[in-house]
């Protein structure tokens, strides 16, 4: 691991931004997770290749420097194997007058219902509020992923709306949940 990786921790995880190094298993990540992440995302839906990969983990490191993005892989902290666990990211974070971002996250289908990607959003909301110096960040869901919809109501993230025919997902347009959660004062 690089020493000048920005890097966030929990009792029970590590957070890294994307590097080179992570390559395989990110991979296997996806792999695992294919059919537990085709429903939410339209991404990580195909067998990506090491290059493939390797070309995603760079456009994060890129997003990170230009402040457009952040992204953070989990790994259990007393894992020596080093697999990934889950991800956040920060999109289409927005400086000036808005100063907002999209929230996505994912978690291995073996480690749901743990806790574990609550914890981690925690830290990594309070990273984006105090160190993004942002002011809303903004989540959306399937209406029909009770378990992200419990989430994030357990993070303070309110609904705000319902959008019809939001993300083209599994061969047809989904509706989802608009939530957002705005830094206290």
């Amino acid at each position: 691991m690089p020493s000048d990786e920005p890097r966030l921790e929990t009792e029970r995880l590590v957070m890294r931004t994307p590097h080179d190094d992570m390559v395989g298993a990110a991979v296997d990540y996806a792999r695992r997770n294919k059919a537990h992440f085709a429903a939410s995302g339209p991404l990580m839906t195909a067998d990506p290749t090491e290059e493939q990969t390797l070309r995603s983990l760079r456009d994060g490191q890129a997003e990170l420097a230009s402040g457009t993005g952040a992204r953070w892989y989990l790994f259990e902290r007393n894992d020596p194997s080093g697999a990934i666990i889950g991800n956040i990211s920060f999109s289409n974070i927005v400086r000036g007058v808005f100063l907002a971002a999209h929230l996505g996250y994912r978690i291995d289908h073996r480690f749901e219902g743990r806790g574990l990607m609550t914890e981690a959003l925690r830290r990594a909301i309070a990273w984006a509020f105090d160190d993004l110096k942002l002011h809303r960040l903004m989540a959306n869901y399937v209406p029909t992923n009770e378990r992200s919809g419990k989430v994030l109501r357990r993070l303070g993230f309110v609904v705000e709306g319902y959008a019809r025919d939001y993300l083209y997902l599994e061969g047809r347009w989904k509706d989802h949940v608009l939530t957002a959660l705005v830094k206290a004062p």
